[in-house]
């Protein structure tokens, strides 16, 4: 495995159409390749973000028939890079939808899925409200896939508010675990950095998590600041709010530092839960 290598998230503004939101992710891989990336990370619904279950069943593919698939594939292989697609909107055959990640690796091939498990179902004080249940069907496996880095363990967006299953990657392997996400504002300014740095520090592993960003379909509106980070908790790479890339060096050798300063993994209990005063 290489000690070190350059990441880079991949930040964009996609739209309520697959094939412009497509060339626009294409176009910012293709620079971050040529600054150096040797893995290259896009949000959540990088090819597609519409709201509402109707724009939504409108638009989605089914695996065979996504354009997102041989577009991500043949570009991994035009520059030789690994690419994760953060996340495609699948149709099933049930007539929901899986919220799908794709890793792919230089010469173009699939090397694994993720399905996103955790599902956005909440009414902001904003008045925003999501139910993402109500046009999604949760995965049901967490996904470490073997790359020329280490381990990577996969996950999306709301994902990272279940501490347990950043646990589970890094204790099953995982030294670098992606996060591709579509962040609101209001939860975005409230939480995005910390639960992130949270995530890195608990499993010691390094967090590449690309976002949309800007104002999309029905003018929903996302946080933006792809960030990279440390297994230490330091933010190697903040993207902001415009469109564009973050990328950073990650020396691998880090992961097996900061779990050696406070080997939390592999200090489990089992514990038995006591209600009192009731």
């Amino acid at each position: 495995m290489s000690a070190t290598f350059k990441a880079a998230c991949v930040q964009v503004n996609a739209g309520s159409e697959i094939e412009p939101s497509l060339e626009d992710a294409g176009d910012l891989i293709r620079r971050a390749r040529d600054a150096g990336a040797d893995f290259i990370a896009t949000p959540e619904n990088v090819s597609l973000m519409a709201f509402g279950r109707q724009r939504i069943m409108e638009r989605v593919k089914r695996e065979e028939e996504h354009p997102g698939i041989p577009f991500f594939s043949d570009l991994a292989r035009e520059t030789g890079a690994w690419l994760l697609a953060g996340s495609l909107g699948i149709l099933l055959e049930e007539g929901r939808v899986a919220n799908r990640s794709y890793l792919f690796d230089g010469n173009g091939q699939i090397v694994a899925t993720y399905d996103k498990i955790h599902m956005f179902d909440v009414d902001l004080k904003e008045g925003e409200s999501y139910r993402e249940s109500a046009t999604y069907r949760p995965g049901d496996r967490a996904v470490v896939a073997n790359t020329p880095w280490g381990g990577m363990g996969l996950s999306i967006c709301y994902d990272m508010r279940f501490a347990y299953l950043y646990r589970m990657l890094a204790q099953n392997g995982a030294s670098i675990i992606t996060a591709p996400a579509a962040f609101t504002v209001p939860t975005g300014r409230a939480h995005w950095h910390v639960l992130l740095r949270a995530r890195a520090i608990e499993t010691g592993c390094f967090v590449l998590a690309p976002a949309q960003t800007g104002t999309h379909d029905q003018g929903r509106k996302t946080y933006g600041h792809s960030l990279i980070v440390a297994p230490w908790g330091e933010v190697l790479g903040d993207a902001g709010e415009e469109v564009g890339f973050t990328i950073a060096e990650l020396d691998m050798a880090r992961v097996d530092e900061a779990r050696g300063m406070v080997p939390a993994l592999t200090h489990d209990r089992t514990v038995d839960l006591v209600r009192m005063g009731f």
